[in-house]
């Protein structure tokens, strides 16, 4: 018996934790079970259930950012693809940091689910990634030097690498990203809304791909408009999620990312002790 409260708790919980940076994919793993929630990730419809959220989540990004989008697509086409206009150049950029993780996702994600998806390693991870968050806020200590304008190409891909994190369960991709931003220079609010672009293609390609199989699965009765509607949750927590963090970055200069940290080193020493580790 598939019990659908439980579906729309997990999308609720996946439209937040997504883009907050304290990894979406370690709380998959350790909410349900610390809770006991029913839910069998190895069941046929479980995967379409994720593509949909992961679309979901895409779709509040582009809601977003649609202005951005809009500029940068612009700019691409007036320029006609050249560096020298801004907008054209932040969207090869955006282009070529996508690379490394879209690679790396598309050769090894399975593998490092298998490996690493356990709770325990979750668990661990998630309090390394709150030790990472603490002390991306002493890099930002210095004064910022870049903005998005003249972020350097091998700054970028850096920080495109730093994306690849999250496919580790336990890690943040905005975790690992905002540091990385923040490591290079950039201050709060710009590594945030670089995290945020450069995470839309790829949360976007994660969906696509699999996309077939939601149409090919095996749906119990009465599952596929759960589904959905589990997405529109997912997707409205993820518009919310990016706008409180907009806001937020916006307005903090100083350790901003220190409560973030706190919570994930918190949660994950507390799963632990509930799961009996």
């Amino acid at each position: 018996m598939i019990h659908h409260i439980y579906l729309l708790f997990l999308a609720i919980l996946q439209g937040v934790t997504e883009l907050f940076p304290i990894s979406s994919l370690g709380h998959i793993i350790l909410v349900p079970a610390l809770l006991h929630w029913p839910i069998n990730r190895d069941a046929g419809w479980f995967l379409p259930f994720v593509v949909v959220l992961h679309l979901a989540t895409a779709t509040a990004l582009l809601l977003f950012f649609w202005r951005d989008w809009a500029a940068l697509l612009g700019g691409f086409i007036r320029a006609r693809g050249r560096l020298d206009n801004p907008d054209s150049r932040l969207l090869w950029i955006l282009f070529i940091a996508s690379i490394p993780a879209g690679l790396l996702g598309l050769a090894l994600a399975h593998k490092i689910k298998d490996l690493f998806g356990g709770f325990t390693f979750a668990a661990v991870a998630l309090m390394i990634n709150g030790v990472m968050l603490i002390l991306g806020d002493r890099l930002r200590a210095r004064q910022p030097s870049h903005s998005l304008d003249n972020l350097s190409w091998p700054r970028a891909i850096g920080i495109g690498f730093a994306q690849s994190l999250a496919l580790i369960p336990g890690f943040s991709r905005s975790g690992a990203t905002l540091v990385a931003g923040i490591g290079v220079g950039l201050d709060y609010e710009n590594s945030a809304k670089f995290s945020f672009l450069l995470a839309t293609p790829i949360i976007a390609a994660a969906g696509i791909l699999e996309v077939p199989k939601l149409f090919h699965a095996q749906m119990p009765s009465g599952l596929l408009g759960t589904i959905f509607l589990a997405g529109l949750l997912s997707g409205i927590c993820a518009w919310a999620s990016v706008w409180f963090l907009m806001h937020y970055f916006h307005k903090h200069e100083i350790k901003a990312l220190r409560p973030f940290g706190i919570y994930c080193i918190a949660f994950g020493a507390l799963a632990l002790i509930i799961g009996g580790y």
